[in-house]
């Protein structure tokens, strides 16, 4: 059955970041996830991780300047260095919390920058990125992310991430396959999975349209959770999404899975 991860920084916002941990131990869930942890010191995290017994899953190179509309540094020209030294701080957060999985952000180009040379900036940074992180044992991942919520980000469709994967040609380069992203882009996520599953290193869903439960809208997880099960996916499922109400409240549809993995 699925392992499923809480996202942190979308759940239990009823509660402090820091007390959030305890919060999705206490609803039964192993392991966590979040966009950003560098608010708080490694040390403080991994003590609470430790106390909830959970496994820090994944979570993001910093983007660059987050309040300014910056979503990622890798594809953008120029920022080379500062990028270098974001993935640095994320390898030393990786270490001390034992996470496996860091997630590159390309970011938004903008209109002046050409295509083809943000594309040639982020396969040189994923080549460095992917080499440092290997000497640490982490696997860096890219998402296609879906326009509507994030107009002009570099990486958009499934095909154009495994396609750059296979460009950079590195084996601790994978791709981070969001089910909301993906069904909104291009569906077909069954046909996919299928054909990319052995190049997918993480998993993470929300309800189609409006990225509320899993058990609201248009893609039937409980079919897709079936399928990761079929082809013998290991990973863990990062539940990415805004609760309607109460975090807790919204948790029935989890329910039936966590008593399936005990």
């Amino acid at each position: 059955m699925p392992r499923f991860a809480a996202n942190l920084t979308l759940l239990y916002q009823e509660v402090p970041f820091l007390d959030r941990f305890r919060e999705a131990a206490s609803d039964g869930f192993r392991g966590v996830e979040c966009l950003f942890p560098y608010e708080h010191p490694a040390q403080e995290i991994r003590r609470r991780l430790d106390d909830a017994g959970l496994t820090q899953v994944l979570f993001n190179v910093s983007p660059g300047d987050w309040a300014a509309g910056e979503r990622g540094l890798a594809a953008l020209p120029g920022r080379e260095a500062q990028f270098r030294d974001a993935l640095e701080q994320a390898l030393d957060y990786a270490d001390t919390l034992g996470c496996r999985n860091l997630h590159v952000m390309a970011g938004i180009p903008g209109r002046s920058v050409d295509r083809s040379t943000a594309h040639a900036t982020f396969a040189a940074n994923l080549a460095h990125a992917a080499e440092r992180a290997a000497a640490h044992g982490i696997t860096i991942l890219i998402e296609p992310i879906n326009p509507r919520d994030m107009p002009g980000y570099f990486l958009n469709r499934q095909d154009d991430a495994h396609a750059l994967r296979q460009e950079v040609g590195a084996a601790n380069l994978k791709v981070q396959f969001d089910a909301y992203h993906c069904q909104i882009v291009e569906g077909d996520l069954a046909v996919k999975l299928r054909q990319q599953i052995a190049h997918i290193g993480h998993v993470q869903v929300a309800g189609v349209p409006a990225r509320h439960e899993p058990d609201t809208g248009e893609v039937n997880y409980p079919f897709l959770f079936g399928l990761l099960d079929e082809l013998g996916y290991t990973g863990w499922v990062g539940c990415e999404y805004r609760p309607q109400g109460a975090t807790r409240a919204g948790l029935g549809w989890l329910k039936p899975w966590l008593r399936a993995t005990r």
